[in-house]
């Protein structure tokens, strides 16, 4: 089922590395400074990108925010980003909603070159 925004987590030292990657894939108005609101033109649509620094300590958030990504789950992005970069990404495991409840909320997929692991990672404050 695709999800109707896109969002990934990685380390703020390869931030470099996704924009020129997505910039390879289609024409990307960067986040000044690798923070805040860009927008990334792909395949005649436009897909407002957010970034946020220190989202959870060194780790930045992703955030697609757009149902016409080329990836239909967190899960398929995070393994594009692997595939391009080389560099760990987490997402979460599902589509998880506040509504959901607490119990689901702090698990996460992480993706590396050991491969694909769930894993407890509690963000909260």
């Amino acid at each position: 089922m695709r999800q109707p925004d896109i969002e990934i987590y990685l380390r703020e030292d390869h931030l470099p590395a996704l924009f020129d990657w997505l910039a390879s894939l289609g024409p990307l108005t960067q986040p000044e400074s690798g923070h805040g609101r860009g927008l990334w033109q792909l395949n005649g649509e436009s897909i407002e990108l957010l970034v946020v620094r220190k989202a959870a300590g060194k780790w930045a958030s992703i955030w697609f925010d757009s149902p016409h990504t080329p990836w239909a789950t967190d899960r398929d992005c995070a393994l594009a980003v692997f595939a391009a970069i080389g560099q760990q990404v987490r997402c979460s495991v599902g589509g998880w909603q506040e509504d959901d409840g607490e119990e689901d909320a702090d698990r996460w997929l992480k993706i590396d070159a050991e491969g694909e692991q769930e894993f407890v990672w509690a963000l909260r404050n």
